[in-house]
């Protein structure tokens, strides 16, 4: 991705979910976009537990809001040339063409950006389970 540092990203909480790193994400998008933050159809608690686990420190978010009414809200507030909401799917889509936001759905911006999807990134490996022959 690159660009001018004159936009606004927003991210569907799922898109962030769908991130390997989504705190390095924030840290990467930081250096060439103006605001970055997260919009979502949950409640206000999700997102902002999803956040703090992940240290991301967002300018925005979608608070008790849809997320029609917050993207709408961010365009209005945060004045810049571009406004591009990261998502899922075509609903996604469609929610942001229905709001003025350009639309990039998280793979194409994983892969322009060099971010990794934790579809991509090596599994967590599992605990190791020991086979007793002492036990029941």
């Amino acid at each position: 991705m690159n660009g001018s540092g004159d936009m606004t990203l927003a991210f569907d909480l799922a898109a962030l979910q769908a991130l390997a790193e989504p705190d390095q994400v924030f840290t990467d998008a930081r250096q060439w976009t103006e605001y970055v933050g997260v919009v979502s159809e949950k409640p206000t608690y999700v997102v902002t537990n999803f956040t703090r686990k992940h240290r991301i420190r967002q300018d925005f978010f979608s608070g008790p809001r849809g997320r029609e009414e917050s993207l709408e809200s961010v365009k209005d507030q945060f004045d810049t040339d571009r406004h591009v909401f990261v998502g899922t799917g075509e609903e996604d889509r469609t929610l942001a063409e229905s709001v003025g936001w350009e639309y990039l759905p998280i793979e194409d911006a994983a892969e322009a950006a060099g971010w990794t999807l934790a579809t991509d990134a090596e599994p967590a490996a599992e605990p190791a389970t020991e086979e007793r022959d002492d036990w029941p």
